[in-house]
């Protein structure tokens, strides 16, 4: 029985670090945030101009709670709780304003192309737009 604990306490270092469900919430609150990085590099270099797509967000609210959970429960350190204590605010404020920007765009009835709110021709085939066809399929 010794030799098992043994394996399983051993089994729980790794890269000189002791593992437990408080360290993998405070790395998996660091990997979303670094995720974001790739997200909003990859989403600039796909339109060729700096866009923030909603993904970047999410990710940015998932490991802000994960770095505030980790910091209120196993660092219960002051300064590490006011960091992230109230971040999620604009992350929250960010994801409704992208809804209502996608629910707002309207769909061409022509080549499928979601277009702005207010555009009243296609920018994709150049075909008037009817503000009635909202562009549901094109949603982040």
């Amino acid at each position: 029985m010794e030799l098992f604990a043994g394996a399983v306490i051993s089994a729980m270092q790794f890269l000189g670090i002791e593992w437990h469900t408080w360290k993998v919430i405070g790395w998996l609150g660091n990997l979303a945030f670094s995720l974001r990085f790739f997200v909003q590099w990859y989403a600039t270099e796909k339109t060729k101009q700096v866009v923030i797509p909603p993904m970047f967000w999410w990710l940015s609210l998932v490991g802000s709670m994960f770095l505030l959970s980790y910091a209120i429960f196993y660092q219960k350190d002051s300064v590490f709780i006011f960091a992230y204590a109230f971040t999620w605010i604009p992350y929250i404020r960010n994801l409704i304003i992208q809804r209502r920007v996608d629910e707002a765009q309207v769909e061409c009835l022509v080549c499928k192309t979601a277009a702005p709110p207010k555009a009243k021709f296609c920018p994709e085939c150049g075909e008037a737009l009817l503000k009635t066809e909202r562009a549901s399929a094109f949603k982040s």
